[in-house]
């Protein structure tokens, strides 16, 4: 289970917040201000072992790597998250921060609901079964991975009864420079040639598009109730019993919210303050009826700060 608080004191200290809520959008722009280094690793360290806990466990389990000294075969310099390659963990760092931000800024979020993440869903990710289970006899075979399928994010907001009242299902995008340009082809999809007048233009299936068409129940809060139902079936009995009855038209269906988050390093030119997703009213093209919350996290040397985090979990093992 996913048990670690939020850092609140460093990310005080590393990120300055400005958010706005109207009606059911909210903008969360979170810019950094403090320096990187080895004391925000080592806060941000335990939230991030807690987050990769349940699918280190079981990636381990199902490879048959024993990290213990004793371990018979010897010890494989193999380990879930570290020997991913670079471009996993950045993604793995975007959706990690999904769920950071979504505990640490619930007052600013849409809502203002009481948002937790019981756990994190990253042993959904059938590649990295395959890659870690060709490596673990071959230490040559890297390659990059595929990314998960389904939501990047889920987090629920329970009622007095335990029961999920709500979720929210989150997109999390990390991109070495968030740049316009960037960003219009993650919301919009990349640009193709129409065929009518030839000229370049977005395909229409970006974040907006997959956001727009989900189902009112996100399959990533099923899955959740699976690993709910292995990790603590007992402290947990009323959220999955709720979830059944939302899935199989026996209760209601929970209430949902929407999340898309962008972080990386801001474009070189750009001026403090600016948002890359318009702050005042929802981007037209979004037209889920569900809320939404944009959270924009403009970074300076990201791409080491990503590095250095994934090199130190778990070194004291």
């Amino acid at each position: 289970m996913h048990t670690c608080p939020p850092p609140i004191n460093a990310l005080d200290q590393w990120l300055e917040p400005n958010g706005t809520v109207e009606r059911n959008y909210g903008h969360l722009l979170l810019e950094q201000k403090g320096k990187i280094d080895q004391d925000l690793i080592d806060a941000l360290r335990p939230y991030f072992e807690s987050a990769h806990l349940d699918a280190r466990q079981y990636f381990h389990e199902q490879i048959g790597i024993s990290l213990h000294p004793d371990a018979a075969g010897g010890l494989l310099p193999i380990s879930y998250p570290n020997c991913l390659p670079s471009k996993a963990h950045r993604g793995l760092f975007g959706e990690v921060v999904a769920g950071l931000v979504t505990e640490a800024y619930q007052n600013e979020f849409v809502g203002g609901h009481e948002w937790r993440v019981p756990i994190f869903l990253f042993r959904e990710h059938d590649d990295v079964e395959k890659y870690l289970w060709a490596l673990r006899f071959d230490p040559s075979r890297t390659r990059e991975i595929y990314g998960r399928h389904g939501s990047d994010f889920i987090g629920i907001a329970l009622n007095a009864q335990g029961e999920v009242a709500r979720v929210i299902a989150g997109e999390a995008k990390w991109r070495k420079s968030l740049t316009d340009s960037i960003v219009k082809s993650l919301l919009l999809g990349p640009k193709e040639e129409d065929e009518d007048t030839g000229e370049m233009v977005h395909n229409g299936r970006g974040i907006w598009f997959e956001v727009n068409r989900d189902t009112p129940v996100p399959h990533g809060l099923r899955q959740l109730q699976k690993l709910l139902e292995q990790r603590d079936p007992d402290g947990h009995a009323n959220a999955i019993l709720s979830i059944d009855r939302a899935v199989f038209g026996q209760g209601p269906l929970p209430g949902r919210s929407n999340l898309v988050l962008l972080v990386g390093n801001g474009a070189r030119r750009r001026e403090a303050l600016s948002c890359l997703i318009p702050w005042e009213e929802a981007p037209a093209e979004y037209t889920a009826p569900h809320d939404l919350q944009v959270v924009e996290i403009i970074l300076e040397c990201g791409d080491g700060l990503i590095d250095q985090l994934y090199a130190t979990l778990w070194e004291d093992a």
